[in-house]
């Protein structure tokens, strides 16, 4: 494997030199790599349309793939895609200067879904539901139109734990975001690569690599948030415990049907039990001469 200080690509032109980046950059490389095998997402040539907001996430995946691809452990065609969505104050020129200045190959969409959403939530309700939706099924129509088998998400460890959570506490289910999965219309996978990496590893990436972050709160849904609720119980937990999110999270890769109450999951009405063994024979005494053969025989009557 090459050094680490070889320059890549433009999207490392900038990288700290210091120990503890280094440790950072090459364990996001690592969980990014091992979620990629372990849900097999690769498809030797195969197109995928990145998805970058201009987030965290999204910075740290685009560089992570990039850094794959160049090490050869990531045989597909990448296309950075940017989905302008109408929101107040978005700055509608960065993501596309940036994208230039690094020379990634991408392409910009304009869709005001934002009027739409809006108009259809009703006043006080948060956004995120529906214009998730909106998104994604854009984003589908360009995967297809760039020619692309996957669409690739920036979420994270911590985005699948608080979606369990979320489901757990509100929608009465155990369920959360895979880290693969096929859309409903069958044609286009959807992978989330960095399935096994923290939030906080994301935010000091992208913030130590200088990248122009945009904000997820453009359009005021944010506050009051059932997911940020559940983000604060997390922290909490996390704070007192150091490493709950990590045990929680290895929790979802080891789900047990049997104990668990789904019968759709587990036959649990077609459990038996086996016959009952027959009673076994208690072995009478061995003889004597068999424990001590140097011991005389009784006479009768002694």
């Amino acid at each position: 494997m090459r050094d680490d200080d070889t320059p890549i690509h433009p999207l490392f032109a900038n990288t700290p030199s210091s120990t503890e980046f280094k440790k950072l950059r090459k364990r996001i490389v690592r969980q990014t790599r091992e979620a990629i095998e372990h849900y097999g997402m690769i498809e030797r040539g195969a197109r995928w349309l990145v998805c970058l907001s201009g987030g965290k996430d999204s910075y740290t995946l685009l560089a992570v793939l990039h850094e794959l691809q160049w090490r050869g452990l990531l045989p597909v065609e990448l296309v950075a895609c940017n989905l302008d969505q109408g929101q107040p104050n978005f700055p509608a020129t960065v993501l596309p200067e940036f994208l230039k200045t690094m020379q990634v190959p991408h392409r910009i969409e304009y869709q005001d879904t934002y009027s739409i959403v809006t108009d259809k939530v009703p006043q006080g309700r948060t956004y995120c539901s529906l214009c998730s939706r909106l998104r994604r099924g854009i984003l589908y129509r360009i995967a297809r139109e760039e020619g692309c088998s996957a669409v690739v998400l920036g979420h994270h460890r911590d985005d699948m734990l608080e979606t369990f959570f979320m489901n757990l506490f509100h929608g009465g289910r155990l369920a959360t975001m895979p880290p693969k999965l096929v859309n409903e219309e069958g044609d286009l996978f959807l992978y989330r690569p960095l399935a096994y990496v923290a939030e906080a590893d994301c935010a000091k990436f992208a913030n130590a690599m200088n990248y122009p972050i945009i904000p997820c709160d453009l359009c005021g849904s944010q506050d009051g948030l059932q997911r940020q609720q559940v983000k604060q119980i997390l922290d909490t937990w996390e704070k007192n415990s150091p490493g709950r999110r990590q045990i929680m999270f290895r929790a979802l890769m080891n789900a047990r049907p049997s104990h668990l109450l789904d019968p759709n999951l587990f036959d649990f009405a077609g459990l038996s039990v086996t016959a009952p063994p027959s009673a076994k024979t208690v072995p009478s005494d061995p003889p004597l001469a068999d424990i001590a053969p140097d011991v005389p025989r009784l006479r009768d009557g002694d």
